[in-house]
């Protein structure tokens, strides 16, 4: 089982496979919000995929709270989708949201640790995995497994962030100006141990699992503020995590003007702030089976 990082709740995408309960309920805001804020992106990247015909059956790995899953039942009305995810709340969120949604009967949830083992998926004409590669053990083995998974001809859509969101211009706040930043790259420092595999190129890892690489597709993410009152609550919720994560490597200084960002009574509050923007960059790799 990898670690947990306080910015695994932005792998949409947002998404790990292993999890701990005890931090499973802030992580699943997050990544409600990354799924409200991102669907027109999300929405995109699944009108894209390079498919000779709609896929009947879909397995989601890393699934999260569904972000994937449910843009994929847009996107295929006439498939069934396989939710896998280490943890169990977040899966039981995704099974209420498909009741509710009145697509329950396409969804079927297994939890697993993939690190650990694989279960039974059946043979899917597609595989997603969204920001869920680069937290396993062994990505190389698990890409070989996908590649064995899949039905002959089926396609494998691999889709990384370059980097988790940023929300704050970079002069501010005022008094600390470039404080995300300094959190980002405390983060960044301690991750690298835990996290090697962020940030690869995926194609010749897919190639040397035998896929044929079909394509690859980089979208630049820049979501105003004012497009979305959900972003507002995304960057709220994103840096409480992050200050979690980076206060051992802040000043007092910068601690003071992030807690003052995170006060929602304060007049400082990050939600009442009018230049927010959600900016990052996602690419996706889709990789055939022959």
């Amino acid at each position: 089982m990898t670690h947990t990082s306080p910015h695994a709740a932005h792998d949409s995408a947002h998404h790990r496979l292993p999890q701990h309960d005890s931090d499973d309920d802030g992580q699943a805001e997050i990544l409600d919000l990354d799924a409200e804020v991102l669907a027109e992106h999300t929405a995109s990247i699944t009108a894209w995929l390079p498919l000779d015909q709609a896929p009947r059956h879909i397995v989601d790995l890393g699934c999260g709270t569904g972000t994937g899953t449910f843009a994929l039942l847009a996107r295929f009305p006439a498939a069934e989708v396989t939710a896998v995810d280490a943890s169990a709340r977040h899966l039981r969120r995704l099974a209420e949201r498909a009741e509710a949604l009145g697509v329950a009967d396409r969804v079927r949830t297994v939890p697993a640790d993939l690190d650990a083992g694989w279960p039974e998926l059946g043979e899917p004409e597609l595989v997603w995995a969204s920001a869920s590669m680069h937290h396993m053990a062994d990505p190389d083995r698990a890409l070989r497994a996908v590649h064995d998974l899949l039905a002959p001809g089926g396609l494998f859509a691999v889709v990384e962030l370059a980097d988790f969101p940023r929300f704050l211009p970079t002069d501010a706040p005022k008094e600390r100006p470039g404080i995300e930043e300094r959190c980002h790259a405390a983060m960044a420092h301690r991750d690298a141990e835990h996290v090697s595999h962020r940030g690869a190129d995926w194609g010749p890892k897919l190639a040397a699992a035998g896929f044929t690489v079909e394509g690859k597709r980089t979208l630049t993410v820049n979501v105003d503020g004012s497009r979305s009152a959900a972003v507002g609550r995304y960057a709220l919720s994103s840096l409480k995590r992050l200050r979690a994560g980076a206060a051992h490597a802040l000043t007092a200084e910068d601690l003071g003007a992030l807690d003052q960002l995170l006060d929602t009574e304060s007049p400082h509050s990050i939600l009442r702030r009018s230049d927010l923007a959600v900016r990052t960059e996602r690419t996706v790799w889709a990789a055939r089976r022959a």
